[in-house]
């Protein structure tokens, strides 16, 4: 490929790498992670609640990755409640699991902008052999693809094996129990589904800019090895 095109590849792979970072780190600031309701199922069995009574029982719940809001709702009207994951809810969430996504949110913000720069590098200067090359490249985009699944499976792991929305809902709660009634997953969690694919996107544009991927043997190397072997 000639190299000017292979340079507009490379500089749409770094701003596209590069975007995936602002919109990762902006992901992991906000809120919008979970959205769902909880359903305040103690005050509904005392009224027996049931069709459109039950809507006065239901509750709304929003959260992220450090901090959420609840409105608990048993009859009585809405009554919001903010909270945050560090201190609070640390002894009711699975600490680690949480933990482990917050540190590979930041791995795939960071691998995502030393991915942007090489990019940029590769298309405007004189890029090296080894991991500044197209080596490279396919490296960080690898990292930072792999860190966006690891994100969605753990999260998604503790939002639906271990109930967080559950667990947050009755945080501190004595006499009511809510139970969650429907959740999804929000704009925050599917923006890092959306890096991992242009992540992956990226390397198929180094391999369309004309680079083997890493670790692959072409044709005539094999043919030659072999009529090396065959001589001796």
């Amino acid at each position: 490929m000639p190299a000017p095109q292979k340079k507009l590849i490379f500089c749409i792979a770094g701003v596209l790498s590069f975007a995936c970072a602002l919109g990762a780190a902006a992901a992991v600031g906000t809120q919008l992670w979970v959205r769902g309701t909880i359903l305040c199922t103690t005050g509904a069995l005392l009224v027996n609640a049931s069709g459109p009574e039950l809507h006065k029982f239901i509750g709304q719940i929003e959260y992220g990755l450090f901090c959420g809001q609840r409105v608990r709702q048993c009859g009585l009207g809405g009554r919001p409640l903010r909270f945050s994951f560090f201190p609070d809810l640390l002894r009711i969430i699975p600490a680690s699991i949480h933990v482990s996504v917050i540190l590979f949110c930041t791995v795939l913000i960071v691998f995502a902008l030393v991915g942007a720069g090489f990019f940029m590098f590769n298309a405007f200067g004189s890029p090296y052999e080894t991991l500044h090359g197209p080596v490279g490249l396919y490296l960080w985009s690898f990292i930072s693809c792999s860190c966006g699944c690891l994100i969605m499976i753990l999260f998604s792991s503790e939002v639906k094996i271990h109930h967080l929305s559950e667990k947050i809902a009755n945080f501190k709660e004595g006499t009511f129990t809510f139970k969650t009634h429907s959740e999804q997953f929000a704009n925050s969690f599917w923006t890092i589904l959306v890096c991992s694919l242009v992540h992956f996107l990226n390397a198929l544009l180094i391999r369309f800019a004309g680079f083997e991927f890493p670790f692959s043997k072409s044709k005539d190397s094999g043919t030659i090895t072999g009529a090396v072997d065959m001589m001796y």
